[in-house]
């Protein structure tokens, strides 16, 4: 392909930032009071977030303060939705799933009520805001991840409203049993009858608000910050396995999982894993599975990435063919305002048939009702 030639994609990873008063105008105090927010100093190198009664502080990287400075993010749609859509055209997306940006802290929230009834007001927000606009735009639903009967009534409710997949983090919060246990169940059950995909994403783990750090693995010293940057990636990869190991997937064979902006080479070297330690100890495996974990994970996992080479080699050599590109709109890390160099960088070497399933036949798989791209684009 020429590199002047506008290659274009949809993504399965963006994000979308909720109004300061949007939880304000309709909680009551009480509850207004506890809602996340992020207070950041004048200097845009450092903020305070507040999360339910919890408030930590921490440094921001300092392109940070240029996109979330005085002036705002550099991309205008980030949060005024008329200029959404201009944007992605600019930049070649064509459907995007998108992910709260407040919400993404959902497991640091400790009240039953707050999560509930945030969610709620979120979920008529972005059906109202998002949803009406185009369906080129496919918002995440936010759901309880402190009690499994609020989930449900919150995901049926929204699947009504016309959503199309649920954001869970990667991990409840500790207060919460993790995905694997049983108590999820009823969950599981709901969404694959209801068709909702399981949206994680990627860096959602409870914060411990004392230490102001993600609960479990922080690296301090030399590399800390790489190293912490990295390890956000093995958090999806965590989910998966916990959904695949407990028999969740293998129970719910219609219910498929995506896993955003975490990379997709790492599904290959998960399954051969899983493979193993199911082989290898099936003696103590508990519970035994109907398919083997290759099979779950390839036919019911997806993942999305922005600028990773070997996420197009792990479907052009691998077999897996449920990486599909995703932009991160409009964060630092994603590729608003190279967009085009990095579809280019990926995909111009690359067979078409490969380039056109990860740049739209799984994303199209994971959401038939989404709009297809018009053929004109698609090549």
């Amino acid at each position: 392909m020429s590199t002047s030639t506008m290659l274009w994609a949809n993504s399965g990873d963006s994000h979308f930032i909720e109004p300061a008063d949007l939880w304000s105008k309709e909680l009551p105090k009480s509850l207004a009071d506890l809602v996340p927010r992020s207070v950041k100093d004048e200097d845009g190198l450092w903020e305070t977030v507040y999360v339910d009664g919890q408030s930590f502080r921490r440094r921001l990287p300092s392109s940070a303060a240029i996109e979330f400075g005085k002036g705002g993010s550099k991309a205008p749609g980030f949060s005024d939705f008329s200029k959404r859509l201009p944007d992605q055209d600019e930049e070649g997306v064509w459907a995007e799933l998108v992910f709260p940006s407040l919400g993404m802290w959902a497991a640091s929230f400790k009240t039953r009520e707050l999560l509930k009834e945030t969610a709620r007001v979120t979920n008529d927000f972005s059906a109202s805001e998002i949803i009406a606009l185009s369906p080129r735009l496919l918002p995440t639903a936010q759901v309880s991840t402190l009690d499994v009967n609020d989930a449900i009534e919150e995901m049926q409710r929204c699947a009504g409203l016309g959503f199309k997949s649920v954001f869970l983090t990667v991990s409840p919060h500790p207060m919460q049993q993790d995905w694997q246990h049983e108590y999820w169940e009823p969950l599981w059950s709901a969404m694959e009858e209801a068709k909702m995909v399981i949206a994680f994403h990627i860096g959602t783990e409870p914060i411990d608000m004392a230490a102001g750090e993600v609960i479990g693995v922080t690296y301090r010293g030399p590399g800390g910050a790489v190293m912490n940057y990295t390890e956000t990636t093995f958090s999806g990869q965590r989910a998966v396995m916990k959904m695949v190991a407990s028999g969740a997937l293998d129970r719910h064979p219609d219910l498929k999982v995506m896993v955003s902006e975490g990379g997709a080479t790492w599904a290959p070297f998960l399954a051969d894993r899983m493979e193993e330690g199911y082989r290898q100890h099936h003696m103590a495996v508990r519970p035994k599975l109907n398919r083997s974990p290759r099979e779950i994970i390839y036919s019911q996992v997806y993942a999305s990435f922005q600028h990773d080479p070997t996420a197009v080699a792990a479907v052009r050599y691998m077999g897996y063919n449920n990486a599909m590109w995703g932009s991160d709109y409009p964060h630092m890390e994603g590729t608003y305002g190279h967009t085009q160099k990095t579809l280019h960088e990926l995909f111009d070497d690359v067979p078409q048939d490969v380039s056109e399933r990860i740049r739209f036949g799984a994303f199209e798989e994971l959401f038939p009702s989404a709009p297809k791209a018009p053929a004109e684009i698609r090549h």
